[in-house]
Order: structure tokens, then sequence, then C-alpha cells
């Protein structure tokens, strides 16, 4: 995992729960004082800090990445304005994952390992988005898609129909999008 995720990790930690936060997390996870945003990670490393987060939140470790994704979007959006500003809705942010946003992170971060997604648009105000990836992140990107329904004012339904933690060969998930305002 590149270092940048535990930056933003560690900046979401210190802004949601205080400045000294963050060192307990360090301190619990047994890690280093520092991530490198180009550097790669161990996954362990990712899953030590993830279990700490959620230890000293009192969540459980999914819980801990979902929250993680839902709440570090406003950090990317700000960031990375051009790649949200360019669409105007959640379902359409979505489906640029595999064309736009991923070959981005790897021209900006060399070497990431990014997750693969596919896509059944079918239905117009629904997705069902497939996500592979060895890391078994989908509770990640449960709430990367919850953080971006937020971005653009939506809301959205999330149903998991298959997961890998499961068995299954990939995480599938049934997105239903609505605006907040009906």
């Amino acid at each position: 995992m590149k270092g940048v995720v535990f930056n933003l990790l560690e900046e979401l930690v210190r802004k949601e729960f205080g400045e000294s936060e963050w060192q307990h997390v360090r301190q619990d996870a047994d890690v280093d004082a520092s991530f490198d945003s180009l550097t790669t990670y161990p996954d362990a490393v990712l899953r030590k800090v993830v279990a700490a987060v959620a230890k000293r939140a009192q969540k459980t470790p999914g819980e801990a990445l979902q929250w993680f994704g839902r709440f570090s979007m406003p950090l990317l959006a700000s960031r990375y304005a051009p790649l949200f500003d360019s669409q105007t809705s959640t379902r359409s942010f979505i489906l640029t994952l595999n064309d736009i946003i991923h070959p981005e992170v790897l021209r900006w971060y060399p070497g990431a390992d990014v997750p693969v997604f596919d896509f059944d648009t079918s239905v117009p105000d629904a997705l069902t988005v497939g996500y592979q990836s060895p890391r078994k992140l989908c509770a990640l990107a449960h709430g990367f898609i919850e953080g971006a329904a937020d971005h653009y004012g939506e809301t959205v339904e999330v149903e998991q129909t298959t997961c890998m933690h499961r068995g299954d060969p990939k995480c599938v998930f049934q997105l239903r999008f609505s605006r907040r305002d009906q």
C-alpha cells in the first residue's frame, strides 16, 4: 500500500479525533513515525494501523475502513479537484475509476496496486459495481462510494451481494442513487 494512503488516514484521524490521537494509533500499531507518500508498505502495516484506529474509535476494522473511505473523500476532492469537478454525479464519478482515476493514481504514484472494477450500467439510476483486489478492502470501497455520494449531494443505497471475505471471486455492490433534495 502506498504511503499516501497512510498520510490520508493520518490526516483524517488528526482532524476527527485530535492531534495526539494519531500518535496513540501509531503506538498501538507499533509502526514507524511517518510514512513517505511514494513508498510502498506491506499490506500488513495497513491492517495493523486500521486495527488500531478501530480499537481507539470503538469500531470493527471493517467499520473503520468504511469510515476512512467515506470521510476521507472531502480530503481527496480538495487534493484532486479536477477528477471530481469533471463529473456531476456519484454514478458518473464511479464510472471513471478504471479509465481516468486509476490511470492518474498510477501516474502520480508509480507502482501503486489499484483494484479492478467492472460495471453493469443497464439501469439509469442504479449501478452494479464489481470489485476485485487481493487486498479485499471492500469496506474501504463501500466508504468511498458513500463519500462520493456526499460530495455530489446524493444519497446512495449500497447493498453488497457478494464478498471475497465470504469466498466469492469478487465483491459486488448494488447501488441506487437519489438527490438529497428529493
